[in-house]
């Protein structure tokens, strides 16, 4: 494999990879608080509906961000209301948000714009441009490796160097500060947070508040970064892949960035694999390659679901002794 390509295909896989790993680390963050978190592509729908709804009306980036996040977070919220508050079943409040996630950004995308679900394009300036154009090209010129700097670690957007720093943001919250502690514990054993006299409720609407924020950057991200539009169901079972990938990754944040980049570097192979002639098969159907990262998704967690441990409340509502 040249370096040429070897430089594509790393620049594709961390592109792709980004939302993945802004996705899982919501999901961390919730689970880790001891609520399941199903919804995880409903939110992350509903963000870029609403980063495309406002880019396209508003012109601007920064609006855009802000919608997909609130957009994200209440629904998010809804997620707490139904299962901290009232002590609902997760599972089916999670597959709930899904739904209705999927049939509201069309409604009002059909009500709102007229275009079959979709939003309009956004323009080029309120797409998230390649952080450092120049120095790529320049790097671009370095013999050997100059295709693997340039095109596959300096040509990328905020995002995606944002959605890395987080996840050694969200390891530090998590197992270096007290926060942190108390959201684990809460996780494990809501019991002794309560009579420590921590709000168990609060910490967990806290950790939903943190994971529609990250859902909301990881909706924007496929409108403002990967497409210039919302378009119906466009997510294709990223929330899914997010939530394989941090129960793969054991509810740790590195280990789940590991497996989200393996998502990745699968699908990016798949959209080269496209068209490609095998000695003995011929050429393999575009529909084989493309569902490459959903079988993994599939063997993944047939496979270590029932190893990983996961946390000891998660699923459990909590009710408060009096």
């Amino acid at each position: 494999m040249d370096e040429a390509l070897l430089g594509a295909m790393l620049g594709s896989t961390l592109r792709v990879s980004t939302p993945l790993i802004l996705c899982a680390l919501a999901g961390l963050l919730s689970e880790r608080s001891g609520v399941v978190d199903i919804g995880l592509e409903g939110k992350m729908l509903i963000g870029a509906f609403a980063a495309g709804s406002a880019g396209a009306l508003y012109g601007s980036t920064t609006l855009a961000l802000l919608a997909a996040m609130v957009a994200a977070v209440a629904f998010s919220w809804l997620h707490g209301l139904a299962c901290v508050s009232h002590r609902g079943d997760q599972v089916v409040s999670g597959v709930a948000i899904n739904i209705v996630a999927s049939g509201l950004t069309v409604v009002l995308g059909i009500a709102w714009f007229s275009q079959g679900g979709q939003t309009p394009p956004v323009s080029v300036d309120v797409r998230i441009q390649p952080l450092f154009v120049e120095l790529a090209q320049q790097a671009r010129t370095v013999p050997w490796v100059g295709s693997l700097l340039g095109d596959g670690l300096l040509s990328h957007n905020a995002l995606v160097y944002l959605g890395f720093v987080l996840v050694f943001a969200v390891w530090w919250l998590l197992f270096r500060t007290r926060f942190g502690l108390r959201l684990r514990a809460v996780g494990e054993n809501p019991q002794m947070v309560d009579a420590a006299g921590v709000s168990v409720s609060r910490m967990r609407y806290t950790a939903l508040t943190l994971n529609g924020m990250l859902c909301g950057l990881a909706g924007s991200y496929l409108v403002l970064a990967q497409s210039a539009s919302f378009s119906a169901n466009m997510t294709a079972g990223r929330g899914f892949m997010a939530l394989a990938a941090l129960i793969f990754g054991r509810w740790h944040p590195v280990h789940a960035m590991w497996a989200c980049l393996l998502f990745g570097f699968l699908d990016a192979a798949a959209i080269r694999l496209q068209g490609v002639h095998l000695p003995v098969l011929g050429e393999v159907p575009v529909q084989a390659i493309q569902a490459l990262p959903y079988v993994l998704t599939v063997v993944l967690l047939a496979g270590f679901i029932g190893r990983a441990v996961a946390p000891q409340a998660l699923g459990k509502p909590y009710v408060k002794e009096r």
